[in-house]
């Protein structure tokens, strides 16, 4: 195909954006509502997986130590910790340190305690990467020498990890059955556009067109509807997202407050939510328009 015959299938395909802009509109329409929809299913999920990710966070698993211990002992066992892969930020407390802890808390009433009144142990505190594994991980370190009790808590990490699976679950479920939905609605609006112009292409394959020659505009006008559509719903969704944030970030509640830090920045997911609706905008409208179109060339 030469150069100028491309260049005029391009500028035809552009020109049935306008001529068609009914159609045009309709189609747009319904990517953007079906991008919209998508996208925000995906953020709600990334954002709900984070949120949970931060509660986990909070959750710490205390180890209580034997009295008897030396300082070699001691040093041995530290060595031990970090070594254990689902583990992180560990923190000694020594019982001199609780001791103190707990004097600050009393403020004058510290006066009466007294130095033999240090009943607390030497302690860690540490912190579980992934409180799925933790009964596994509790008694890894139940069994090392030196440690008396370990307190964590079990149920609450039932818990998280049966909500954060089923925010996973869920999730990928609600994205599933919406690009489902989108593809059928996206399928007939398409139908409709290619079934108003059924007469046009009946006279361009009598006058001898090649399928190509017919196809190839109507590509392309899939090709710029699509990314007129990714386009939109990018700023949209952006626009929507930021507002939603401001609001959060003003709001007084102080477990909104604690649970912001966790929300995900649209920077860090926006060109990939862009890069998704652009091929997957541009994709439908290109296979689209060839699948049926091709039901018209045979005249």
């Amino acid at each position: 195909m030469r150069g100028s015959s491309l260049g005029y299938l391009f500028k035809e395909g552009a020109r049935n954006v306008w001529v068609n802009r009914l159609m045009s509109l309709a189609s747009i329409g319904v990517l953007i509502a079906c991008m919209l929809l998508i996208g925000s299913s995906v953020l709600l999920s990334v954002n709900m997986n984070n949120v949970v990710g931060y509660v986990e966070d909070q959750n710490e698993v205390v180890i209580v130590l034997e009295d008897d211990m030396d300082q070699s002992e001691l040093d041995e066992l530290d060595d031990e910790l970090h070594d254990i892969e689902n583990i992180n930020n560990i923190v000694f407390v020594s019982k001199e340190e609780a001791f103190q802890n707990e004097k600050d808390k009393l403020g004058d009433a510290a006066e009466l305690l007294r130095e033999d009144d240090n009943f607390y142990p030497n302690t860690y505190r540490i912190k579980i990467d992934d409180l799925e594994f933790l009964d596994e991980t509790v008694d890894e370190i139940g069994r090392l020498f030196g440690v008396e009790d370990v307190k964590a808590p079990t149920d609450i990490a039932e818990t998280l990890t049966s909500v954060k699976k089923l925010v996973i679950t869920m999730g990928m479920g609600i994205v599933a059955l919406l690009i489902g939905v989108t593809l059928i609605i996206i399928a007939n609006t398409i139908k409709i556009t290619v079934f108003n112009r059924r007469k046009e292409i009946s006279i361009m394959k009598y006058v001898g067109a090649t399928d190509l020659f017919i196809k190839l505009p109507f590509m392309i006008e899939g090709l710029i509807l699509g990314l007129i559509s990714a386009i939109m719903a990018y700023f949209i969704l952006w626009g929507g997202y930021s507002y939603l944030l401001s609001w959060l970030e003003e709001n007084p509640s102080t477990w909104i407050q604690s649970m912001y830090g966790s929300i995900l920045p649209f920077k860090e997911i926006g060109l990939k939510l862009f890069g998704g609706f652009a091929l997957g905008g541009t994709g439908l409208g290109v296979i689209g328009s060839m699948i049926f179109v091709r039901n018209y060339l045979k005249v």
